[in-house]
């Protein structure tokens, strides 16, 4: 195992659309050992998350801590469908794009399926802050950052968000005003 380098903002692997495993691939050594070298980095990082692109590599895994009970899970070419057309917003960050935040717009009900690390299938519903990581990771595969779908004027570096992120909800709240939408 190894703790591996994460991809920061800028570098073309995190806007890639990442390449799905073949099922039969799944439990060879090689993805094996990426999914092991992933789990080691996102400790490391301590991250609520970690998709492959951020390590460098084009495929369609992702690992997510979702409940502190279950530990982190993996998914592998992972498929998200909507439940609903509620939405929640939230501030985010990302491993790479280390000491910022932002408010972005997710939906607050979702089914996901895929395989998991010993290539079984799954699928699972999911609420609420766990649905909100869940599209965090899985927007990577794609190709998309939170930055992409970040609330205009709630972008902010760690420390000031940390001091006054309390008053960027207004932003948000403006925003809604000015649109006619709540």
């Amino acid at each position: 195992m190894a703790i591996r380098k994460i991809a920061r903002l800028g570098h073309p692997v995190l806007r890639k659309p990442a390449e799905p495993v073949p099922i039969e691939d799944i439990t060879s050594d090689s993805i094996q050992r990426i999914i092991r070298d992933m789990h080691e980095t996102v400790l490391d990082a301590d991250g609520a998350g970690l998709a492959a692109p951020q390590v460098f590599v084009s495929k369609q895994i992702v690992l997510l801590d979702l409940d502190d009970e279950q530990g982190m899970q993996v998914w592998i070419n992972p498929t998200i469908t909507p439940l609903t057309e509620d939405i929640m917003i939230g501030f985010e960050g990302c491993l790479s794009v280390p000491n910022m935040r932002g408010a972005v717009a997710r939906f607050a009900k979702i089914a996901v399926s895929g395989w998991n690390a010993k290539g079984e299938a799954f699928s699972i519903e999911l609420e609420d802050h766990p649905a909100v990581v869940a599209q965090h990771e899985c927007d990577h595969l794609q190709g998309i950052l939170y930055v992409d779908r970040v609330e205009p004027f709630t972008l902010a570096f760690l420390p000031e968000y940390k001091k006054y992120g309390h008053t960027l909800w207004q932003f948000i709240a403006d925003d809604e005003d000015s649109t006619g939408e709540e």
